[in-house]
């Protein structure tokens, strides 16, 4: 599966960023309940379309959401192997016209949501180091 999802595909460097970007954040979001009650406005983010969703919820989210990207780019690239077969035996040009432009629009939409979460993942994961670097310095000052 490791060596799957990261093979390289054309066009991907969308692809390759979020993938490198979660798996950052999957390495450095050790311990994620430092993420409740924090959100990404007070980075003068915008804000989320659910705004009053907090960082330890969104990283719950975005570690459900990778699986099912790479699930779904998986057979994304099986259907377009066996359209292409099935399609040699036709020489229909405006058959291969319309797939083509179907597959276009597709793979822009999903370059928009994958730099949309991989700029998502990138934010949380600085905002995570803030929060240690705010924590770590106040364990060995004493505390009066």
């Amino acid at each position: 599966m490791s060596s799957h999802q990261h093979s390289q595909r054309r066009g991907s460097g969308a692809m390759e960023q979020y993938f490198s970007a979660t798996q950052k954040m999957e390495q450095e979001v050790m311990f994620p309940s430092l993420l409740r009650g924090v959100f990404l406005q007070q980075e003068g983010a915008a804000p989320a379309p659910g705004g009053h969703t907090d960082l330890y919820e969104r990283y719950q989210l975005l570690k459900a959401i990778k699986p099912v990207v790479e699930k779904g780019l998986a057979s994304i690239t099986d259907q377009i192997q066996s359209d292409a077969d099935t399609d040699t035996s036709s020489d229909d040009d405006t058959m291969d016209a319309q797939v083509e432009e179907r597959l276009s629009h597709h793979l822009s939409g999903l370059q928009q949501v994958l730099t949309h979460l991989t700029r998502d993942t990138n934010a949380l994961t600085r905002r995570y180091s803030q929060i240690l670097e705010q924590v770590s310095p106040s364990e060995g000052q004493p505390s009066w």
